[in-house]
């Protein structure tokens, strides 16, 4: 029957997606244009890999365009040029960090490579008796200060932080619950821009009003100062993650009878479990590295102190401060010898400056643990999606 018969298409049109060309067509564009760009610049003698690159860029989109206008038309030649734009901005923005990465890296693993008498001395000794340009000492007493201090802060932050995101999701919907949930937006808001130098003189004034002593220094000083920079990040990231949360998941527990709080507990927290642990990561990211507060609250010392109540406690970015600070050292002979231990050390210039990178790529691998482990929590307890 002629309604039943399907209208074909001619064979000489082709659709839109015939005419796409494959993605590496866009290699081969961008190989001419950086072979093009190093041939001018070694010509005009002005040959180095920034500008190798910047103009070999330029005429990648040059290339890309002119040839994707040739084989595949007007429409897709504009795709391909915004596609590049879109690269070429993505590299821009991640060339800083990669970068600051390397440098970190391959001068930190430089010092800790060079530790005696094995690898893992570095991590696991302190500057105890280490004096002038001793090449030796390491990070063991500042690791752990900063492990403790992130540790106490993460306690004090988290709950507060978690509780007052449910509140504000959950409960801050009406009456005087609303009112009060926009006076704590407002004041989360206003914690967010604090200085971190104003949290440490907050956590400082906190305890000297309290104590005879106005030259008290101690860990958890430190750990209510990192808190209050912490508190604002975990109550925004839980807030978001909460109210992604789909309300059909909570009408679906009021109809079985599951009360509000344990629906939050059971339905809504495990749900936006793993943008809670990315929220809580983030938050101990953003203050794991600060260096005014615990300047102003903990103080140096040159050896481990488990204790948070009593004395100061030296943390990493105090430690790398004060090596960077020192700057090269004064070699007045080849060796230096330890008054503690009358240990005798190779005398090095460079050794504060060496500590101090190294010390930074310890924070790094700090940090980088935390959100692996982050990762790990988020996916073993996040609920499973069904086929």
């Amino acid at each position: 029957m002629s309604s039943s018969t399907s209208v074909q298409t001619p064979l000489s049109v082709r659709s839109t997606d015939e005419r796409r060309l494959p993605w590496y067509h866009l290699i081969f564009t961008g190989l001419a244009g950086l072979l093009v760009a190093v041939a001018a610049l070694s010509i005009a003698g002005a040959l180095s890999v920034a500008s190798a690159i910047l103009l070999g860029f330029v005429l990648h989109l040059l290339f890309g365009w002119t040839y994707s206008l040739v084989r595949e038309g007007p429409r897709w030649a504009m795709d391909r040029l915004v596609t590049l734009l879109v690269i070429g901005a993505f590299a821009v923005s991640m060339f800083p960090l990669l970068s600051l990465l390397w440098s970190v890296i391959s001068r930190g693993m430089t010092r800790v490579l060079a530790a005696k008498p094995d690898v893992l001395s570095f991590w696991t000794s302190d500057m105890s008796g280490i004096i002038g340009g001793a090449d030796a000492g390491g990070v063991f007493h500042a690791t752990v200060g900063t492990l403790l201090i992130t540790l106490w802060a993460s306690i004090i932050s988290i709950p507060v932080g978690l509780f007052t995101a449910i509140f504000l999701v959950e409960y801050a919907d009406q009456g005087w619950k609303r009112t009060l949930g926009k006076g704590v937006t407002f004041l989360v808001d206003v914690m967010t821009g604090i200085p971190s130098i104003v949290a440490g003189l907050f956590g400082l004034a906190v305890f000297i009003a309290f104590m005879p002593d106005q030259s008290v220094r101690m860990g958890i000083m430190g750990a209510v100062a990192l808190s209050l920079l912490m508190i604002p990040t975990v109550v925004r990231n839980s807030e978001e993650m909460l109210r992604l949360v789909p309300m059909d998941l909570r009408e679906a527990a009021y109809a079985l009878g599951v009360p509000k709080w344990l629906t939050i507990v059971k339905v809504v927290l495990r749900t936006a479990i793993a943008g809670l642990t990315t929220g809580v990561t983030l938050a101990i990211a953003r203050v794991i590295g600060e260096t005014a507060p615990l300047l102003l609250t903990v103080g140096m010392v040159t050896s481990v102190n488990w204790d948070m109540f009593d004395g100061r406690m030296a943390t990493l970015p105090t430690f790398i401060n004060q090596q960077y600070r020192n700057g090269n050292a004064n070699c007045m002979s080849e060796t230096v010898t330890n008054p503690v231990n009358q240990e005798i050390y190779a005398c090095s210039i460079s050794t504060n400056i060496d500590r101090a990178w190294a010390a930074a790529f310890t924070l790094i691998v700090i940090v980088m643990v935390l959100n692996i482990a982050a990762r790990m929590i988020s996916h073993y307890f996040s609920p499973k999606l069904s086929r």
